[in-house]
């Protein structure tokens, strides 16, 4: 007899399977987001592909915020001037060479598809970042959703009780969910450790009190929301009842890392950054679709041979340990783990054993989720100064990560001004990697 999860889980994959056949046997033309309105999308001439059989369903999403160097990392130079004393070492995939900062991640380099081919037009921090989250250049007038906000938007939450999304860790500069309504909001988690804050009810409040209050504030805002009945008002109630539901849900657990065992939780790594990776891999096994974790400290100035060791410790732990969790659970097929930054390191060391800000080449990864692994997709020269091969756009590779979700690039969402937008902007997935 099935448990009570195993049928929610398979109830999931009813839902998304039926999702999945309308939009590839069904026809595009007719799905609920092809409007008359949306169609215009053609217009744009994107006419972008749509993968009929996405693998992947849900997304972890760790986030190198300051510019990791790609030259120390994931493309590394070795025996040349801009290399550094950084050296290369062989992993697990033939003809795939990882810098010596990442022993663990090399015997899952299999596993993984490396774009070294990364190119932006950002080469500031705050504009970087938020170019690599949203596709769209930052304006003082609009704020635009990231990538986990436009994945609820277009394709639903699959656990109805948690959040379609969560943020660790990503500080207060975070789109989130920029003009989307905040239905579609990523619950923004500090410590990891710490779990969720304030969802217990107030000690001496009964539920039978509780519901009592919460039915006198329904009747005193009734008036207000008959009389404003839009779509930002209705979001804030709706915001209120998705509270209250994640407060009375079984799944709150999810958020408890003392639910794991001590030696799962030190594989990970001790510091904030391995935990919030292992609560990502909690959250998305209860169906939570995009989950964010921030690993800052990149921003390698000064010290870059001492520092990016430091940093990459913390990362080749959490990852390789990520990547060897999901593939004994199952779950690494249909989750796909994106490792991003927001522009790489000069080529060129400074007076300060330092590298600065790059936004001409640096790389990124992806896994899991149907992408074929052991593989490169662009390169850089012999310097690592310039993309000869396969030049990789932020809007192509977030489009990259919408396609293996199956997501509808060319579906347009207006924003409260009325202005079309959709996700990834003009980018052009990568078919190759998948």
């Amino acid at each position: 007899m099935k448990t009570s999860d195993s049928l929610f889980s398979d109830e999931l994959n009813r839902r998304r399977f039926v999702s999945l056949a309308a939009k590839g046997f069904l026809g595009v033309s007719i799905l609920p987001w092809a409007t008359a309105h949306n169609l215009k999308g053609a217009g744009l001439g994107l006419n972008r592909p749509l993968n009929y059989a996405p693998k992947a369903k849900n997304v972890i999403y760790l986030y190198m915020s300051g510019g990791m160097t790609h030259l120390d990392t994931f493309d590394p130079k070795p025996g040349t001037e801009t290399g550094g004393p950084t050296t290369a070492i062989n992993t697990k995939a033939d003809g795939l060479q990882l810098a010596e900062n990442l022993p663990l991640l090399a015997n899952h380099a299999d596993k993984i598809a490396v774009v070294r081919g990364m190119t932006s037009t950002k080469g500031a921090h705050q504009q970087g970042n938020y170019f690599m989250h949203t596709s769209y250049a930052q304006r003082a007038t609009i704020v635009h959703p990231s990538m986990g906000a436009w994945m609820t938007r277009l394709d639903g939450r699959f656990n109805p009780t948690l959040p379609g999304a969560v943020v660790v860790s990503g500080g207060s500069r975070h789109p989130l969910s920029g003009f989307l309504s905040t239905s579609h909001q990523p619950l923004a988690v500090g410590n990891p450790n710490e779990g969720l804050k304030n969802i217990r009810r107030l000690w001496g409040m009964t539920e039978e009190k509780f519901e009592r209050g919460l039915s006198l504030s329904q009747k005193l805002d009734r008036k207000f929301t008959e009389k404003y009945n839009l779509d930002h008002v209705n979001a804030y109630s709706n915001m209120y009842d998705d509270a209250v539901r994640l407060m009375k849900s079984k799944d709150l657990k999810a958020f408890d890392l003392k639910e794991e065992t001590a030696s799962t939780r030190e594989s990970y790594g001790s510091d904030n950054f391995g935990q919030g990776v292992l609560l990502a891999r909690r959250l998305v096994e209860r169906q939570v679709r995009f989950v964010e974790v921030q690993l800052g400290g990149w921003d390698t100035h000064q010290n870059n041979f001492t520092r990016v060791p430091e940093r990459c410790a913390i990362l080749d732990q959490a990852l390789s340990a990520l990547l060897d969790d999901l593939t004994k659970r199952g779950l690494l097929d249909e989750t796909l783990v994106v490792l991003a930054t927001e522009f790489g390191r000069t080529p060129t060391i400074n007076v300060n054993e330092g590298r600065d800000h790059y936004p001409k080449a640096f790389s990124c990864m992806l896994a899991g989720g149907g992408i074929k692994g052991g593989q490169t997709w662009g390169a850089t020269d012999d310097e690592g100064r310039e993309v000869v091969e396969n030049k990789v756009e932020i809007p192509d590779f977030n489009a990259t990560i919408a396609y293996a979700l199956g997501l509808p690039l060319d579906e347009i969402i207006y924003s409260p001004t009325r202005r079309p937008f959709t996700l990834s902007d003009k980018g052009q997935p990568l078919t190759q990697l998948i």
